[in-house]
């Protein structure tokens, strides 16, 4: 939760008057390189749901979602029942880098709510051609924006160090996805 990537969306959503949640797996915590079982990392993520939807804050609405795997876990809670308004990936993790036989979608496919895929072009989770078809089978609930030329990070070959601009277009598709689905 304390990289540039993420601190940059929840920044910037805050500022825009979404109220934003973040945290780490508790592998991260404890600065474990390996992943907690998949059991733990959903837990996790439907414990930090029961919080948010519980606090002093009682949001009307909620979209889950977050960074590579983090999304991944959020749309597998999203799949088993945890309800929301909507679903986000930033850089969806749809294939270990180099297995594009081994898709990571079969839980999608139950989930009915919203969706915005937003992935770089050149995102090597994410073969362009597999998540256009993944998106394309899941119908009208899920979105894809393209960040073109994009790594997994939305990062180009083309851009100045610390430059932005690929994260604030990834920004504002999402805010606008928001404000579509109201």
């Amino acid at each position: 939760m304390h990289t540039p990537f993420i601190r940059y969306f929840h920044t910037e959503l805050a500022k825009q008057g979404f109220l934003t949640v973040k945290f780490n797996f508790p592998y991260m915590e404890a600065r474990r390189r390996v992943p907690d079982r998949r059991e733990i990392l959903e837990e996790s993520y439907r414990t930090i749901v029961d919080q948010a939807r519980n606090g002093k804050h009682k949001p009307a609405r909620m979209f889950i979602g977050g960074k590579s795997m983090g999304g991944r876990i959020a749309s597998q809670v999203a799949a088993n029942g945890v309800d929301v308004n909507g679903l986000f990936f930033l850089g969806y993790p749809l294939h270990p880098i180099g297995k594009t036989d081994q898709l990571r979608d079969e839980h999608l496919y139950r989930v009915k709510k919203p969706m915005l895929f937003v992935s770089g072009t050149r995102d090597s989770f994410a073969r362009r051609d597999l998540l256009e078809k993944v998106v394309s089978k899941i119908g009208s609930n899920a979105r894809i924006h393209w960040i073109e030329n994009g790594d997994h990070s939305f990062k180009t070959p083309d851009a100045k160090p610390g430059s932005a601009d690929a994260l604030h277009e990834a920004l504002v598709s999402l805010v606008a996805w928001f404000q579509a689905i109201a």
